[in-house]
């Protein structure tokens, strides 16, 4: 799946009301399908690194918009194999180093399909492979986890890898108690969490850890009012969400934001009407495909996570989405029961 933009750009008309927007269900299918078509373009090359990432995007957006037979289901188990290394972890791309990211957009990818028993089919101990490979990054003293062999840590990866761990069954793999203390030391004054201990609180980085605190089990731990008065003020005059104070308006945020007050019981501390009016106007109607904003160009990321805050605002004629793993409701109940 390519990351390349365009070729379309939302609608630049930011006064329409919701009355007489709708979502263009077939341009987004099309838009998605067609991304890799498109390998004549330098942007498709550079973004090779975002590869199965892309892939997870794509094929999410197609089953939220009830297309889950869009994308070939054999061929995209193929090529998500042919990203994995001997360590069990998966790359961007073939050849591209393992990254527990890249491990954790396999594993959902396999679990959307209904292909998780190809672990085992295609090596021995498949399942516990992947697993063996995740446990190995968990730091043993601070319970947080490393990306990759290189050792960056950030609480990105540790939701990573609770998020594909549960997802295999294999959560007894790590310290659970330890990851969770972690997340705990992230937490900050204004309810926020951050990258790390410390760190500033932002919008990406809070539905890490609170999607993390959820598979653990934890969410006791969360101050639910004041992280929910936090997150109900990134929203702007013009509907859209932001990450953190000063910033603009992004789609994306329309899922960070919104999934976590759905985590902790605060969605309606936000108005859906104006945030759903703002992400339709953030289509291309001609050629498919969501932007950041009005105006801009359209790209994967930004249609998956918009199409996914339209979803857990309850949007007519798309399939529900996990708030904790961005993935189909359907396929999260089969997997998790």
């Amino acid at each position: 799946m390519s990351l390349v933009s365009g070729p379309g750009r939302a609608r630049l008309n930011t006064d329409q009301l919701t009355d007489g927007l709708s979502l263009h269900v077939e341009k987004h299918v099309h838009y998605i399908q067609s991304l890799d078509t498109r390998k004549d373009e330098l942007e498709y090359w550079l973004t090779e690194h975002l590869r199965l990432n892309g892939l997870y995007w794509g094929l999410t957006a197609l089953h939220l918009l009830g297309h889950p037979e869009a994308l070939p289901r054999q061929e995209t188990i193929d090529f998500v194999f042919s990203c994995q290394h001997e360590s069990g972890g998966f790359g961007a791309a073939p050849g591209h180093d393992a990254h527990m990211l890249y491990t954790t957009s396999a594993i959902q990818i396999l679990a959307t399909v209904d292909a998780l028993d190809e672990l085992e089919h295609r090596h021995p101990s498949g399942r516990r492979r992947v697993g063996e490979y995740i446990a190995g990054l968990q730091d043993p003293i601070t319970g947080t986890f490393a990306g990759d062999e290189w050792g960056e840590t950030d609480t990105r990866f540790l939701y990573a890898a609770l998020n594909g761990l549960s997802l295999l069954g294999l959560l007894s793999m790590v310290d659970v108690p330890k990851a969770v203390s972690h997340v705990n030391a992230c937490a900050n004054f204004d309810g926020g969490y951050g990258v790390s201990p410390g760190a500033e609180s932002h919008a990406g980085q809070i539905f890490a850890c609170l999607a993390a605190l959820s598979i653990a089990g934890r969410l006791d731990l969360v101050d639910r009012d004041r992280l929910g008065g936090w997150l109900s003020e990134r929203q702007l005059d013009n509907g859209g969400l932001n990450g953190r104070p000063e910033k603009l308006e992004d789609v994306c945020y329309s899922w960070w934001v919104l999934s976590s007050l759905a985590m902790i019981g605060r969605s309606h501390w936000i108005d859906g009407i104006k945030l759903s009016n703002f992400i339709l106007r953030c289509q291309d109607p001609e050629l498919g495909g969501l932007a950041d904003r009005p105006g801009d160009m359209v790209d994967v990321f930004h249609t998956v996570f918009g199409l996914a805050g339209l979803s857990l605002l309850n949007y007519s004629g798309l399939e529900g989405v996990d708030p904790v793993y961005c993935m189909p409701v359907k396929v999260i109940k089969h997997i998790l029961s």
